[in-house]
């Protein structure tokens, strides 16, 4: 079989040698093809034309963002109505190796996050030819994998990326300072989100909402964040909308989502699961990420739930 390695050098934790390592690994199972990044966009043209070029696999070692660029790539621009991918010709699966900060894509299909450990796992499941089929989502004319979020978690990521642009690493301190600075300027703010989703009533007054396509996502290392344990690739949107921002409320909001086995609840939390799309409105316009991608500002979203969307190679469904 022929596979792209599509490599991002300036991920957080990609190193020479364990490019080197992967690539060596890979190229007794299938005649691999190395491609490394060097701007931004680049993945998503290097897997447009591995489409072009026929390739069986790609393979992508690098962090979350250089995953959504592939997918972004794959599959094109979605319909802003459709729930379903349209594609022209077969789109290969894609495999991850771990390269970035925090890898919540990969964490959450079951890959292990040591690059040489996630190495090994992926020799074993091409050996045994171990597919899965996922859905994805799709919002702003762009898929997206894990998660999106708008209001806090957007203003978070972009502090975030604005850290990575001087030249400093993304680090799960530097998410937690950035989301308590973030929570304190805002924290007395008027609420501007209007959440809607089919067959039930629209939710005002909403501060801040995260809207899932899998669970569990983190940006924590190994402290996973659980806003809707019940969403998984196989069903549809998690949406998790908070009505208040008071401290001694979001303390022990937070406390419920770093608690395996937990459903966060509370009274000023607006939490529904399988939903298969979700409008989200603002009052004046309002941050937007997508996988930990800060996109930018905007008054009305349109998130679209798209079953089996994609094949990954990746350990059986939990």
């Amino acid at each position: 079989m022929r596979a792209l390695l599509i490599v991002n050098p300036n991920a957080t934790s990609t190193t020479p040698a364990g490019r080197d390592l992967l690539a060596h690994a890979l190229s007794s199972r299938v005649r691999l093809t190395v491609a490394h990044t060097t701007h931004r966009g680049h993945a998503a043209e290097l897997a447009q034309q591995a489409c072009v070029d026929g390739m069986g696999l790609i393979i992508v070692h690098g962090g979350d963002g250089t995953v959504n660029e592939v997918v972004n790539g794959l599959l094109g621009t979605p319909d802003p109505k459709s729930m379903s991918a349209v594609t022209v010709g077969p789109i290969p699966p894609i495999a991850v190796v771990p390269g970035g900060s925090a890898n919540v894509f990969a964490r959450s299909l079951g890959i292990a996050p040591d690059p040489v450990d996630a190495t090994n796992q992926l020799i074993d499941l091409l050996s045994h030819r171990q597919r899965r089929r996922i859905g994805l989502a799709h919002c702003d004319h762009r898929w997206f994998t894990f998660n999106a979020g708008v209001g806090w978690d957007a203003q978070v990521c972009e502090a975030v990326d604005m850290h990575r642009k001087n030249g400093r690493p993304a680090t799960p301190a530097q998410y937690v300072r950035a989301a308590v600075r973030v929570f304190f300027r805002s924290k007395y703010a008027e609420p501007t989100l209007t959440v809607e989703v089919p067959d039930r009533d629209p939710v005002e007054g909403v501060h801040y909402a995260f809207v899932s396509n899998a669970s569990p996502w983190t940006y924590l290392n190994k402290r996973e964040v659980h806003t809707n344990p019940d969403t998984t690739y196989d069903t549809g949107l998690g949406v998790f909308a908070m009505r208040s921002t008071a401290i001694l409320t979001t303390l022990r909001v937070a406390r419920q989502l770093l608690t395996p086995g937990t459903r966060p609840k509370a009274k000023k939390l607006v939490r529904v699961d399988d939903v298969p799309r979700v409008r989200i409105s603002a009052s004046e316009p309002i941050g937007l990420q997508m996988d930990g991608d800060y996109i930018g500002l905007r008054n009305v979203v349109e998130f679209v739930s798209v079953p089996d969307a994609l094949d990954v190679v990746a350990p059986p469904r939990p």
